[in-house]
């Protein structure tokens, strides 16, 4: 009997103990209710038209054209026309309000190119909106509607965000208005392909065609980012989803209210990540900063008196971690401003005063400019050609030599081609064969060497190793 008796206790204190770990468990789980009822009247829905006629000179902006096709922005589908040609095109997004007096916030690519944009509030009224500007960079548009005493949201532009915190998204994916996903923070500062002047917050979130443009909240009800883009192969939810921070986001806001356009700090260089290779060949600890691959032409940079093969340590105060923190930190420092930045220059620590230019527009950024590498001696494999004056106008090169021949050797194994150009090599200027190869002679053995090379217009850095003395 007392067995009995004790077998029977240990199974109701098993069983005790089981419903309080599941009990607390629940518990440990937010109730996202509130946060939900509070938000959602001020996320609206956007549909936009666009005629037939604009159809065929514009493109709606399904994908970033230079991204690869796995980042995509998610916007819905447009509504595939019928077979009348005249029948126009439309598209599905999200929003939210941020005035009481009618300024709505959602993303660049839901309205680009559409020559009517409709706001659908959650009181089922349909208000026609106006662009008052939009940022292609940070892919951000402010809108405004005709309308008072509006449900707004609330904004942190000053949230600290944590990988591992829940965040909520409230949208209309595939055009089920007020949806709801749940989910966590995965990673802050991500940089995309696309633009190096946004540090996207990763996050797990359910986010599918037609979230975009709408909010990304914490569990205090605060908007801290916009949902823009998902990383995906199948054009749906694959558990990487990306929002632009709020304060990225009212900065731009700002902006287009006050002058129609978002302008950016621009110091003028092409700049390359540091990996253990290139970080050896400068004499670096560990990988860090920003390389500077090219110094553009009459750019701030260039009158400062930056040089390819420096290493931006700092900027204004601030480290340069790694090379995409320096693109948002210039982009963020005002215009005209005079700031102080530490580099790393053939060993030495030096700082240099620049003063930041305005960013010019994408399109004058394309760089035409046709530079090439210079070559490397026999140790390395490959013969040279010294440039002549014209060789160097045609491409724009101040200095260096073009690769004529590859052969077999540890130029080959780098991946130098026939027609790269060569300008530094182990941080010295090469100018003609004859000096490329007394540097080449000079270099030390079992040491990453630093080479700087264009092909194609592009500069770079690649690094490589000599084994003979």
């Amino acid at each position: 009997m007392r067995t009995v008796l004790t077998v029977r206790f240990l199974w109701l204190f098993v069983l005790s103990t089981v419903i309080t770990l599941s009990t607390a468990r629940a518990g440990s789980y937010p109730d996202f209710t509130e946060l939900v009822e509070n938000t959602s009247p001020a996320v609206v829905n956007i549909s936009t038209r666009q005629e037939p006629k604009r159809r065929q000179q514009l493109q709606f902006r399904e994908f970033h054209q230079d991204l690869p096709d796995i980042f995509r922005d998610f916007f819905g589908k447009p509504f595939p026309p019928g077979k009348d040609s005249k029948t126009p095109a439309h598209s599905l997004g999200s929003g939210f309000i941020v005035s009481q007096d009618g300024y709505v916030l959602t993303n660049n690519h839901v309205i680009s190119g559409a020559d009517e944009i409709i706001v659908r509030l959650r009181d089922r009224r349909e208000l026609e909106a106006k662009v008052i500007g939009a940022d292609e960079r940070s892919d951000l548009a402010l809108l405004k509607i005709e309308a008072s005493d509006l449900p707004v949201v609330k904004v942190n532009t000053q949230a600290v965000i944590k990988p591992g915190q829940w965040v909520v998204a409230i949208g209309s994916p595939f055009g089920f208005e007020a949806s709801v996903t749940a989910g966590i923070v995965s990673a802050t500062g991500r940089n995309l392909p696309s633009e190096n002047y946004v540090p996207f917050i990763q996050t797990d979130v359910a986010i599918n065609p037609g979230n975009s443009g709408g909010p990304l909240l914490n569990l205090d009800g605060e908007v801290i980012g916009i949902n823009s883009q998902i990383y995906t192969r199948s054009g749906g939810f694959m558990g990487l989803s990306f929002a632009i921070p709020m304060d990225v986001a009212m900065d731009v806001v700002k902006q287009l209210k006050e002058k129609g356009y978002v302008s950016r700090g621009w110091l003028g260089v092409m700049i390359q990540a540091m990996n253990k290779e290139l970080a050896e060949s400068f004499d670096l600890e560990k990988p860090m900063g920003a390389l500077v691959a090219e110094v553009l032409e009459d750019s701030p940079a260039e009158k400062a008196g930056f040089e390819s093969g420096d290493i931006i340590l700092q900027f204004g105060g601030q480290e340069i971690k790694e090379s995409s923190d320096l693109p948002y930190i210039v982009g963020r420092t005002p215009v005209g401003k005079q700031v102080e930045v530490d580099i790393l220059r053939k060993g030495e620590k030096q700082t240099l005063s620049v003063m930041i230019g305005e960013l010019p527009d994408k399109r004058h950024l394309v760089d035409s400019k046709q530079n090439t590498p210079k070559a490397l001696s026999n140790r390395l494999g490959v013969t040279v050609k010294t440039l002549t004056a014209d060789e160097k106008e045609q491409h724009d090169l101040a200095h260096g030599v073009v690769v004529s021949k590859v052969l077999e050797g540890p130029g080959r194994d780098v991946g130098l081609r026939s027609g790269d150009f060569i300008t530094d090599i182990y941080n010295e200027k090469v100018d003609s064969a004859e000096s490329f190869y007394d540097v080449v002679d000079k270099l030390p053995a079992n040491k990453s060497i630093p080479m700087r090379l264009v092909r194609h217009g592009k500069p770079g850095y690649i690094t490589f190793k000599l084994t003979d003395n």
